[in-house]
């Protein structure tokens, strides 16, 4: 098997032991990234590492099955469900926070959107769902309006939204008419369309990204946009913050830049948290104030945790941005900070 580092001998049992992920790239998003200047470092989001060998880290960081309430939703926040559509993606991310499912057979998957439809509808307090895995986009558009079958009808939801990174990796997709019948129907159903896109670098926001958004934003799609911090890719300020400027110029919101998850198999992408608030200071001083929409963000099991700053009493200083419980929402806290530490949990308590 080719890895980064060079060719290595693997038997297919070592592979399945270590949960090394599938390699699939589309030929676009390869053509994209080695004719646009940053090859060296986007190569590392889809083209395998011995790396990946190592066993430190989990499978699931954000406690995903403790909040499956249904197969193949989670309900977490209050406002939210998550739902999870397919377990492919049209390429494989090295550093997937769902490598347990992505490109490997998986039970985790919704197999029944009337019973999931059930369930929201008991929750008149979930007033959004996100349809995730996977890529939902990688499902025929005909897969998505069945889904939508059961999901448009329910009054207290006001908007849908859709996870992917198909705008990076095959943004032809967006070019289905059958597609823009899908946004138009979510509006006729009085709700909101929005969609999230995945752009971890500049380098990967093509012409063809570019002429696809502008198209939905035509059709009344909002979109925001979430990067993940990766070491050796983008822990760069000048890189994200060119980033972020290119996004908000064609119409797309930064939302989350994302703390790297400690992963099995892909902890090596993670950057310790110091150099993570230098290099969102840095970001920060390179963006006009209309340009500074992201929240630095490490999506922990107890929830999504705004990472603020180091304190000069060597503390970290961190904020609840969601929780399940409603009232840890907002809250401030800090931690003794470590020179090594990149996850909360690294961080001692007192």
């Amino acid at each position: 098997m080719k890895f980064i580092e060079g060719t290595r001998v693997v038997t297919d049992g070592e592979l399945q032991f270590n949960n090394i992920t599938p390699y699939h790239v589309t030929r676009f998003y390869r053509e994209q990234i080695t004719k646009g200047g940053y090859y060296q470092q986007l190569r590392r989001i889809v083209e395998p590492s011995v790396e990946e060998f190592e066993r430190a880290g989990s499978l699931d960081t954000s406690g995903e099955h403790a909040n499956t309430v249904v197969p193949g939703l989670q309900h977490k926040y209050a406002q939210t469900g998550l739902l999870l559509v397919t377990n492919r993606c049209a390429s494989y991310c090295r550093y997937c926070f769902r490598k347990r499912m992505v490109g490997q057979k998986s039970d985790e998957i919704a197999p029944d959107f009337g019973q999931v439809a059930q369930y929201i509808g008991r929750h008149p307090e979930m007033t959004n769902v996100l349809l995730s895995g996977g890529d939902p986009f990688v499902l025929s558009t005909a897969n998505l309006n069945e889904i939508l079958d059961h999901l448009l009808p329910i009054a207290h939801l006001d908007s849908i939204r859709f996870g992917t990174k198909m705008l990076a990796y095959e943004p032809k997709r967006f070019e289905d008419s059958a597609l823009q019948s899908l946004f138009q129907r979510i509006r006729r159903a009085g709700k909101t369309a929005i969609v999230v896109t995945h752009f971890d670098h500049i380098g990967e926001i093509s012409l063809n990204a570019e002429r696809n958004i502008r198209s939905l934003r035509a059709q009344e799609v909002q979109l925001l946009n979430q990067s993940v911090l990766l070491a050796k890719v983008n822990d760069d300020p000048e890189i994200l913050a060119a980033t972020f400027t290119k996004c908000h110029q064609i119409g797309v919101r930064p939302y989350y830049l994302f703390q790297g998850r400690p992963v099995k198999g892909a902890s090596h992408f993670q950057v310790p948290l110091r150099r993570g608030l230098e290099i969102v200071r840095g970001i920060n001083q390179r963006l006009s104030g209309i340009h500074k929409t992201f929240k630095y963000i490490m999506s922990h099991y107890t929830g999504k945790i705004e990472i603020l700053d180091l304190g000069d009493d060597g503390r970290v200083y961190m904020r609840y941005h969601q929780n399940k419980a409603p009232e840890e929402i907002g809250k401030i806290f800090s931690r003794p900070h470590l020179e090594t530490a990149c996850w909360l949990d690294d961080l001692p308590e007192g």
